[in-house]
């Protein structure tokens, strides 16, 4: 067994179909998802951008380390995954930070997930085209 790491914090965090992992620790900034650089993971500049968020609305983006492990859905959800995670990480590193999580939003969970196909219909809600004749 693996021994434990001291002042690492967890933290999980779901977004559509998405589910990440999250630690968090005492550091120089560096983000890894899924054992690669998170910008070379999510590629696009807007995900990066919401995987650091609560950082930088804490000031804390060069002080804390973070480590995710994300699977399911697309990397939108997995940014939002991650996204939570550090969230809920960051809560459990200090409690004091919660008002400034709160304030952000970054607590909150989005529940929306994509709705069900429903028998008769050719999508959730979308029927079939009607003929005429």
């Amino acid at each position: 067994m693996r021994p434990k790491r001291q002042n690492v914090n967890y933290g999980t965090g779901r977004r559509k179909c998405a589910i990440a992992r999250v630690w968090v620790e005492p550091g120089e900034g560096l983000v890894t998802v899924n054992g690669r650089d998170f910008a070379e993971y999510f590629g696009r500049p807007v995900l990066e951008i919401l995987v650091k968020s609560p950082l930088v609305h804490l000031e804390m983006n060069e002080q804390i380390n973070v480590r995710a492990k994300v699977k399911g859905g697309g990397l939108s959800g997995q940014a939002g995954a991650v996204r939570l995670g550090i969230a809920r990480a960051l809560l459990q590193l200090d409690e004091n930070l919660r008002p400034g999580l709160k304030s952000g939003g970054y607590l909150t969970r989005d529940a929306r997930v994509k709705e069900r196909k429903k028998y008769g219909f050719k999508k959730a809600r979308r029927g079939f085209q009607f003929v005429k004749r």
